[in-house]
């Protein structure tokens, strides 16, 4: 597979799960990866995996909340390799409450983590790619950004926001060559989906068509995709691997 080769990627929260999985498949698809995380020997492990697969990669560590730790990551790329070509906004945190016991500091943060930081990595992105007149961003949001999620209310708020912003910047930008989608997992076998109550679990896993949540390389495959020249006529799309939770 050689789909991203000459290509430059930072992937954001890919020190586990879904983001790991994302940084090895554009690898293997040709890509050099800038692998963020906010634990650097999260970021490094993620690191390790894709060079013993005989593929390039380097480490980058920062919140991705944070304007100055974005563009730390944005210069790592761009010393190490050049400018960025992919980003993927994958970063992020879950935290089950129900509605009325959420505090101000939770919504906050959440919203910080998912929604702030994905517009921080798009607005560092964008004025380079708009040089060029090439680019592609593709945004992790989430199926409950779509139908909302019970105990999961600032979750699903910031995964709304970021199809909502998704849409926006693919009609803004598509014009200039600049690709913008996003991708809405469904349960997702992941370290943050087992923080999620075994209760929580067997409910979501007993709606599903396919009765079973999906994997991290799932994902992974849907994003290498809209990486791709393959996926050029996606503009503003939201790509759900979501085991038939949503259907659109």
């Amino acid at each position: 597979m050689s789909r991203l080769q000459g290509q430059n990627a930072i992937v954001t929260g890919a020190g586990s799960g879904i983001g790991r999985a994302i940084a090895c498949r554009l690898a293997v698809e040709g890509a050099k990866v800038v692998v963020n995380d906010i634990k650097l020997e999260s970021a490094q492990k993620t690191v390790g995996i894709i060079e013993e697969l005989g593929y390039v990669a380097v480490a980058s560590v920062g919140d991705i909340s944070a304007e100055q730790d974005i563009n730390a990551t944005f210069e790592v790329c761009e010393k190490t390799y050049g400018v960025c070509d992919i980003l993927v906004n994958n970063a992020g945190i879950v935290q089950q409450k129900p509605f009325v016991e959420l505090s101000v500091d939770d919504w906050d943060h959440m919203i910080s983590v998912h929604l702030r930081g994905c517009f921080l990595g798009c607005k560092r992105a964008v004025p380079k790619m708009l040089e060029r007149k090439s680019g592609v961003i593709i945004n992790i949001a989430s199926q409950l950004g779509q139908i909302g999620g019970v105990e999961l209310c600032h979750y699903s708020a910031a995964k709304a926001g970021i199809i909502g912003l998704t849409k926006s910047m693919a009609r803004e930008l598509s014009k200039h060559g600049i690709r913008v989608n996003a991708v809405a997992p469904g349960p997702i076998n992941t370290e943050l989906v087992m923080n999620i109550s075994q209760d929580w679990r067997n409910a979501k896993a007993a709606e599903l068509p396919q009765g079973k949540f999906g994997s991290p390389e799932d994902v992974a495959g849907t994003v290498a995709f809209l990486a791709s020249s393959d996926a050029q006529i996606y503009v503003g799309q939201t790509l759900g691997p979501n085991s038939g939770d949503v259907m659109l």
